[in-house]
């Protein structure tokens, strides 16, 4: 599938809005892509989800765990990990930070994914390599269904060795809420991310 044929998807299934939004960053955008609207279609998300995972040359060796962020990801991190033959971890917030729950375990040297549905800031996904590494993983890359990531973020990913992937990238513009010219408008603030 192209950008342009994933992005019909998205608008398709409802998934592209239009408002006043405050992103799990804090950060406010006048545009949203709730990949939930999609996903909420198994047979779009197995779609989409094996179109992310060919998006990586593996080096010829086992993924040993996909790790995602509850709750956006988590989806996209069992539909990855079911293609690769592998487990499927996520990490939840607790009292503010990620946190690896539940009884799941990275050993040394095992080689992990991760995976998100959208990035903005990339917050939870640079908390998640550092528990991956903290319990001794091998990082081998990000993937995510959209990207609305500034630069900067696939730049400081680069200097890591750690590939970002994604089936759609998008420039939404995003403010401060001190700056934001849609709160100057008086236009009532929506919260849908997850945090």
């Amino acid at each position: 599938m192209t950008q342009r044929e994933i992005l019909e998807i998205f608008q398709k299934c409802g998934a592209l809005l239009s408002g006043h939004f405050r992103l799990s960053s804090g950060l406010h955008s006048g545009k949203y892509l709730q990949c939930a609207l999609v996903l909420q279609y198994p047979n779009l998300a197995e779609k989409l989800c094996s179109q992310l995972t060919t998006e990586f040359k593996l080096r010829g060796s086992k993924i040993d765990a996909v790790v995602s962020p509850a709750i956006g990801g988590i989806i996209v991190g069992q539909e990855v990990a079911k293609v690769l033959g592998c487990r499927a971890l996520f990490c939840e917030r607790e009292e503010g930070k990620m946190k690896l729950r539940r009884g799941f375990k990275i050993g040394k040297g095992k080689r992990v994914l991760i995976v998100e549905d959208v990035i903005t800031t990339g917050g939870s996904v640079k908390e998640i390599v550092e528990i991956v590494k903290g319990m001794g993983g091998e990082v081998e890359g990000i993937g995510v269904i959209v990207d609305r990531s500034k630069p900067s973020f696939s730049d400081e990913l680069a200097t890591l060795n750690l590939p970002l992937k994604s089936l759609l990238r998008i420039n939404i513009e995003t403010y401060s809420p001190r700056d934001c010219p849609i709160c100057k408008k008086g236009i009532p603030l929506e919260k849908p991310g997850s945090r």
